[in-house]
C-alpha cells in the first residue's frame, strides 16, 4: 500500500497537482489545517478539489479549522480525529485539533483532552499488526514541534502516548517552521510543513514494515 500524506494546507492546494503519483496512490492522508479559520464550506470546497484526483481520503481538522469542519469529515466518513480506520491490516488513527496557543485558535483542547482522544482511537486499531498515528500537533521536544526560537510546543501526553504504544510512524504537521523527521524509540515522526512550501510524505506499507520519506517537491 503507498500512501501519501500532506497537510496545512490553509485553502491553498497549488502544490498539491505536482506531488508524483497522487492519482494513483492507494490512499491519501490529510494531516490538518484545511482552512485559515474557516468552515464547513471551506473545508468542503478542499476535499473535492481533492477528490478529483483521488478520493481514496482519510483527513482530520486542524487547530485552524473550525469544529463544523470536523462534523463535516464525520459525515462524509473520512475523518481520523479520535477514531481509527483498519486498511490491509494497518491500523490509521489520529487526534485532531491542537495543544493549547497562545492565540486562542478554533480548535483547541487541554492535554488530557488530547490523551483520550489518543486513547480512544488506539482502541479501534490496537489488534492490528502495524500502526500509524496522524496527529495535528507534534510531540512535545522534538525536531517538529520546534519554533524559530528554539522552543519546543508539541503535546507532551502525545510524546508520552508514543512512548508508552510505540506505533510505527506518527505523521503530523502544525508547526510550519518545523519542517523534520525525528524519532521516539522505534517509532518515526515526520512533519512535512506546509504543503504550499512542497513537502510531503511518501508512506509505504509491506508485510515486512512500514517505511516513510520526508520529500519536497
Amino acid at each position: 500500500m503507498r500512501i501519501l500524506a500532506f497537510g496545512d494546507i490553509h485553502m491553498s492546494l497549488d502544490n498539491f497537482h505536482k506531488i508524483p503519483g497522487m492519482e494513483s496512490a492507494d490512499l491519501l492522508i490529510i494531516t490538518g489545517d484545511l482552512t485559515n479559520f474557516g468552515h464547513r464550506d471551506d473545508a468542503e470546497k478542499i476535499i473535492s478539489q481533492i477528490r478529483q484526483v483521488n478520493n481514496r481520503i482519510l483527513a482530520m481538522a486542524g487547530n485552524l479549522d473550525h469544529p463544523d469542519v470536523d462534523t463535516y469529515l464525520t459525515e462524509e466518513d473520512i475523518n481520523l480525529h479520535s477514531t481509527g480506520k483498519i486498511i490491509q491490516n494497518v491500523g490509521i488513527f489520529g487526534v485532531g485539533g491542537s495543544n493549547p496557543t497562545p492565540f486562542n485558535t478554533p480548535n483547541e483542547y487541554s492535554e488530557n483532552e488530547l490523551e483520550a482522544f489518543c486513547n480512544v482511537a488506539y482502541e479501534k486499531v490496537k489488534n492490528t499488526n502495524h500502526h500509524i498515528l496522524v496527529s495535528h500537533t507534534p510531540p512535545h521536544a522534538t525536531k517538529t514541534d520546534m519554533l524559530r526560537n528554539g522552543a519546543h510546543v508539541g503535546s507532551k501526553v502525545l510524546r508520552a502516548f508514543l512512548e508508552k504504544r510505540q506505533p510505527d510512524l506518527c505523521l503530523t504537521g502544525h508547526i510550519h517552521e518545523s519542517k523534520a523527521e525525528d524519532a521516539i524509540g522505534r517509532t518515526m515522526i515526520i512533519n512535512p510543513g506546509m504543503i504550499r512550501d512542497g513537502g510531503f510524505i511518501e508512506v509505504i506499507c509491506e508485510h515486512g514494515g512500514i517505511n516513510a520519506t520526508l520529500k519536497t517537491l
